[in-house]
């Protein structure tokens, strides 16, 4: 449990750090749009997510991010990896056109290995975004970068500052419930529960074993803040200031001209390969690409 990072705030001094967390939460939106743009060249798909990869594994350097936290939360991914795997590369598809061997009768394409590794890399690559996101900015800022981009919904009546709130306090207790979990499975391991080993009833009953005191702890948790907020008169629905006011730096418009001129740079290289697609389609001419 403790190798899940999302959360998790690590204090540094670096650039990223410092730039405001409105700039980073639509720097983020940008990012997964840019992972997700489909090219119809698959040569290029890979040659362009192994960019992305390259770009985050600076950004993850920059910003002091651990990439053994990053290792931890890919290992425990394991199982859901070798099943895109199982799922790309084994089952059939129709429009799979460059075999690659055979397994007696049973013919393995090249296009499953390029299907399951571009899914997975994408994967990564969402991870590595998310864990930057989370690990370079307080939950608090966070959930005031969110509640500034819900403004135009208080006209609607729409409860922004109760859903940032709600969102403030489910980030906050994220590391706190994973290390409550890590807490409560070595105090049943040490009373001699086994998470690892045994049939499906056994592991049923262990798992059973650590869920309901963690509901029980997550409860009592926050039964204390309620009522901690409300000895403090805490009102949602009155008017509050704020001691931290966020604002907008030149390192801001520096990191959105960059992250702009990839997006929109990502978006053409896109566009323009289905053109060429369409140019090879129409006239039978094949373009280097």
């Amino acid at each position: 449990m403790t190798s899940l990072t999302f959360g998790r705030y690590v204090p540094h001094n670096s650039f990223v750090h410092r730039l405001d967390p409105r700039s980073k939460i639509l720097f983020m939106i940008l990012l997964m749009v840019v992972v997700f743009m489909p090219f119809s060249v698959w040569s290029t798909s890979l040659i362009m997510s192994g960019l992305y990869l390259l770009l985050m594994i600076g950004i993850m350097l920059f910003s002091h991010v651990s990439f053994i936290q990053l290792f931890k939360s890919l290992k425990a991914m394991w199982f859901l990896v070798i099943f895109l795997m199982i799922v790309y590369i084994l089952i059939p598809n129709p429009n799979y056109t460059r075999p690659a061997f055979n397994i007696n009768e049973y013919v393995i394409y090249w296009d499953g290995f390029y299907q399951s590794g571009y899914i997975i890399l994408r994967l990564i690559l969402m991870i590595c975004i998310t864990m930057v996101l989370t690990a370079t900015t307080k939950p608090l800022d966070l959930t005031y970068g969110l509640e500034w981009y819900m403004t135009p919904l208080k006209p609607l009546k729409f409860p922004v500052h109760i859903i940032a709130m709600m969102i403030s306090i489910a980030l906050r207790f994220i590391p706190t419930i994973l290390d409550e979990t890590d807490r409560i499975m070595k105090a049943q391991e040490s009373r001699g529960v086994d998470f690892s080993k045994g049939g499906l009833i056994k592991r049923l009953k262990a798992i059973i074993s650590l869920i309901i005191p963690l509901f029980i702890s997550a409860f009592e948790r926050s039964e204390q803040l309620a009522d901690a907020m409300e000895a403090r008169g805490y009102d949602p629905n009155r008017k509050r200031t704020r001691y931290h006011q966020l604002r907008f730096h030149w390192s801001d418009l520096i990191c959105f001209i960059l992250v702009g001129a990839l997006f929109g740079g990502v978006i053409y290289l896109s566009i323009a390969h289905k053109n060429l697609n369409l140019i090879e389609t129409i006239f039978k001419v094949e373009v280097p690409f």
